[in-house]
Formats: structure tokens, C-alpha cells, sequence
């Protein structure tokens, strides 16, 4: 057996371990089926939802495709706004004293406050989906760009100046790669935000009656726990696809460090 496929079993192991513990426990009857449904009666409530669809045809695949699109502008724009300002920030200190101020009173705010007020600005739909997740993405994204920029050795930059750099090529050549490690940590931690912004912001509703917020919130008005536990499992094994992606980009990427 290969090391990496030993690797591989190793990880499912404790993931094993606790689905055996759970199924067990709730066999016993010590933790109660409505509240907690096991893992078997999870799997057949995840089948229903491949096959039949919550509510009825509108099946799952089509739900994950309305999130991962809704996720997926919030973070686009977050990564067109961020790192730009990012980049500007960490080396202006005259503009990062102008804009932190701003940054640090609407960095607590979180995501979900912003709720009735996108919708009175854009209405129940994809485009207040898209706006609060963009928020939530933003400021991880914006920060971490700051920082590494930060960590930069002065040195390098210095001595690009000095070699005739212009400020398009210190900013592409020289900034950018030199905060790239920080920014796709930032990257990783916009998605999960992402995630969980979005399934809240589908609770509000959304019109094209899709999506794995929405979905969860419909298997609860009509008591499907067994749907409920389904639909927060295959958020997270999507939240953890993407983060598996965005490693396997960071490596490839970082190949010189």
C-alpha cells in the first residue's frame, strides 16, 4: 500500500469512528432519532434528495449549482476589490491610515446584519446573496493582502526602485508575488465565510427556489431532520472540495518557497 493512500485511510479512520459511535448511540436510543437522526437514516434522506428533490424536483444538484454560483460572485468580487486596495494599502501607509478607519468599523459588522438592508437595496434574490457574501469575503481578503504586503522585505523593494521598476511592474512583480502566500491564505478563509454566509442569506428566501440554504430551511418546515443533518454534509464536503482545490493552486503557485 502506497504511503499516500495509507495517508488517505488514516484520515477516513476517526471520520469512521464517529459515524460507528453515532450510529451506535442512536440504536440504543441515548440519542434521540428526531433530534439527531443516525448516519443510515441520513444516507437514505441524502438519497431522497438525489432522486426526488426538496421540494419535489428540484433535486439536489441543482440546489449545490444556485450556491456554488451564488459563493462563488461574492468571492470573485471580494478578489477584485480586495487585492487592488490590498496591494495600495500595504504600501501606502498615508492611504491605510485614510481607509482603516472605515475598515475597522465595518470589519465587526457581520455579513448577516446586512441582510434586511441588501434587501431593500437589491430585493430577495441572487444579487443580495451575492452582495452580502461579497462582505463577508471582503475584509478577510483585504486584510491578509495588507499583511503580506507588509512582510515584504523592504530590501526587494528598495532595490527594484533603485533598478528603474515602475510602479506597474513593483506592484505585479514585486508585490504581488511577495504577498501571495498571505493572500490565498486570505483566499481560504473568504470561501469558508462564503459558505456560511450564503446558506443564511438563502434563508431569507431567493426567487429561483434553489439553493442549499433554502433547501435545509424547507426539510425543517417539514421536520426532515434526516435532510437537515444531509444538507449540512454536503455543504461541507463542497467547502471542503474547494478548500482542496485552492491547496492544490497554493502549491502549484508556491512552488519557489
Amino acid at each position: 500500500m502506497s504511503g499516500r493512500r495509507w495517508h488517505f485511510l488514516l484520515q477516513l479512520a476517526p471520520l469512521a469512528a464517529v459515524a460507528l459511535l453515532w450510529e451506535a448511540l442512536s440504536t440504543a436510543g441515548i440519542v434521540p432519532e428526531n433530534r439527531l437522526p443516525p448516519p443510515t437514516r441520513v444516507l437514505g434522506g441524502l438519497a431522497d434528495l438525489v432522486s426526488r428533490g426538496l421540494p419535489p424536483g428540484s433535486h439536489l444538484f441543482g440546489h449545490c449549482i444556485a450556491s456554488l454560483r451564488r459563493v462563488l460572485g461574492g468571492v470573485a468580487a471580494a478578489l477584485a476589490a480586495g487585492i487592488p486596495l490590498g496591494l495600495m494599502m500595504g504600501w501606502s501607509g498615508r492611504l491605510r491610515s485614510l481607509v482603516n478607519p472605515f475598515v475597522e468599523i465595518l470589519r465587526p459588522i457581520p455579513p448577516l446584519a446586512w441582510v434586511p438592508i441588501a434587501i431593500l437595496w437589491l430585493g430577495i434574490g441572487d444579487s443580495s446573496a451575492v452582495f452580502i457574501i461579497f462582505l463577508g469575503a471582503f475584509f478577510p481578503i483585504l486584510l491578509n493582502t495588507v499583511a503580506g504586503v507588509l512582510s515584504i522585505e523592504r530590501g526587494l523593494v528598495e532595490a527594484a526602485v533603485i533598478l528603474g521598476a515602475s510602479k506597474r511592474d513593483l506592484f505585479l512583480k514585486v508585490l504581488a508575488p511577495g504577498a501571495l502566500p498571505a493572500i490565498i491564505t486570505g483566499v481560504r478563509i473568504a470561501v469558508g465565510v462564503g459558505w456560511m454566509t450564503v446558506v443564511a442569506a438563502e434563508f431569507t428566501g431567493v426567487k429561483s427556489g434553489y439553493g442549499l440554504g433554502y433547501m435545509i430551511m424547507t426539510a425543517r418546515d417539514i421536520q426532515r431532520a434526516d435532510q437537515i443533518v444531509a444538507g449540512m454534509f454536503v455543504i461541507g464536503l463542497i467547502g471542503f472540495g474547494m478548500d482542496a482545490l485552492i491547496r492544490a493552486a497554493e502549491r502549484r503557485l508556491l512552488r519557489w518557497r
